[in-house]
């Protein structure tokens, strides 16, 4: 794993005038040495997208399905080896980092799919009134432009995918800018690319520093930015480019409300057992990770016992060691952050159950009750493995504190009443409702976005493939219809 590996400029391996190391954030180790691309090269690679923009959108459909289908497939072959190449550059326990290089798999399989029956057209008869007599309307999608992909840490691989494989489905250029921490696995999809027989030019996987961004944002040959990571870079992108499409998935602070009807034991057990696992997992480094847990106070006495045990049960240690559910976070500087963050809730009043200990980058597995308002625990995304627990009383009371956040990403709701299904998800303001367990659920496939502070837009194979496409109508006149 401490190769030099180059980047990727319009299809083809390149390397570049500098270097930089990427280094595992468990114990320090090389994973690799990746290339830099010069300011030169990353021109040629967006003057190459612009190029092809036009022969790319026309290329047909199963070309560009069998693209997709050859990566899923390549994936999938090389899933043991890309897994452990996450889990050293990431720190993500080997075995997540199984799932993820699974759901990147069924990303570029939805993909393909949806490559095969998107843009068939839909016609519309005009002549309800009688101007439009004799003429059809006929609307399709067409791409807006060469997307930018900018990718974050935490998902290296399947992130990655979720911006590539739509953009392909749909026959948009695409230049994916990886994070400089975990830019190795998301180099993997070009060496799978390049075994495809797309057009040149019509992808790049260029591993520019994150200081040299602006420029590739505020170039009129990327019409399109696709953006996951935090709210305050998010928003700085699109404030500065108003007149470009930009989709941001920008975080929250997920809420795991448990209602009173959800009292049975087994019930208060998987409750606990799914907010323990989806607290932690990722080293809480999951935009849709529990971080507030919202339980009502006719269950909250026997929830919190179960969910303390069910968090110091999480093994934590090296990601490599397929038993281990917790790893490092993505640096020593994250884990200092946790750590400042807890310190000041417990100084301010919060009362720490377990957990609240740093060991490098590694951060215990914590609870805390009775959290303050204002301390940055109970407002900001924590980014990290520590959950709080609030008593409440009544549905009310507990879909107003989920709303009381300034992000609206996921939230989960622990009941068995459907019309409580119903209701919350008419009164949460967030871009998904889970009903039965965490927000922390999210299928590939599905719609994925939030609202308020966690962004703009919706990923999801086929709602990325809307967002990167606008429709254009045809009328056809003098039809015997």
């Amino acid at each position: 794993m401490t190769s030099t590996h180059a980047f990727w400029l319009a299809g083809r391996e390149a390397t570049g005038e500098e270097t930089f190391d990427v280094t595992s954030p468990w114990d320090g180790r090389l994973v690799g040495t990746v290339a830099v691309p010069t300011e030169a090269q990353v021109e040629e690679a967006v003057a190459a997208a612009h190029a092809v923009r036009d022969e790319f959108a026309a290329t047909p459909a199963h070309v560009r399905a069998a693209a997709l289908d050859h990566v899923a497939r390549r994936l999938t072959e090389r899933t043991a080896e890309i897994a452990q190449l996450i889990s050293a550059e990431n720190g993500k326990p080997v075995k997540w980092a199984r799932g993820e290089v699974g759901r990147a798999v069924s990303v570029f399989r939805f993909a393909s799919e949806e490559a095969r029956r998107f843009n068939g057209g839909e016609a519309q008869r005009l002549d309800t009134d009688a101007g439009g007599t004799g003429r059809l309307a006929l609307t399709r999608r067409f791409p807006r432009g060469t997307v930018l992909g900018i990718a974050p840490f935490n998902f290296p691989l399947n992130l990655s995918a979720h911006k590539v494989a739509p953009a392909i489905a749909v026959g948009a250029p695409i230049i994916l800018k990886p994070a400089p921490a975990t830019p190795v696995s998301s180099l993997i999809l070009g060496e799978l690319l390049a075994e495809t027989g797309l057009p040149a030019g019509s992808w790049s996987v260029l591993t520019v520093p994150n200081d040299r961004m602006p420029a590739l944002v505020q170039d009129e040959r990327l019409p399109v930015i696709s953006f996951t990571g935090s709210a305050q870079v998010g928003y700085s992108i699109m404030d500065s480019v108003p007149r470009k499409h930009c989709t941001l998935e920008l975080g929250g602070n997920g809420a795991a409300v448990v209602l009173a009807d959800y009292a049975s034991e087994t019930d208060l057990d998987w409750a606990a057992t799914r907010i323990a696992t989806f607290s932690n997992y990722q080293g809480g480094q999951s935009c849709i990770s529990v971080q507030r847990v919202i339980a009502d106070a006719a269950v909250y006495d026997r929830l919190l016992p179960k969910i303390v045990a069910a968090v110091e049960a999480q093994v934590t240690g090296d990601p490599s060691d397929a038993a281990t559910d917790v790893g490092p976070l993505v640096n020593e500087d994250a884990a200092k952050r946790v750590e400042s963050w807890v310190d000041e809730a417990v100084q301010a009043g919060g009362q720490l159950l377990t957990g609240g200990e740093r060991d490098g980058a590694t951060y215990a597995p914590t609870v805390l009750t009775d959290l303050p308002d204002g301390v940055s625990l109970s407002c900001e995304e924590v980014f990290g493995p520590v959950l709080s627990v609030q008593k409440v009383d009544g549905e009310a009371e507990a879909f107003a504190s989920v709303n009381s956040s300034k992000y609206g990403l996921q939230a989960g709701v622990f009941t068995h009443d459907l019309q409580t299904a119903f209701r919350a998800h008419r009164a949460l303001e967030v871009g998904g409702v889970i009903i039965g367990d965490v927000p922390s659920y999210r299928a590939d496939q599905m719609p994925y976005g939030g609202t308020k502070q966690s962004g703009t837009g919706r990923e999801g194979v086929r709602y990325a493939m809307d967002d990167y496409t606008y429709e254009r109508v045809l009328v056809l006149t003098g039809l015997a219809l």
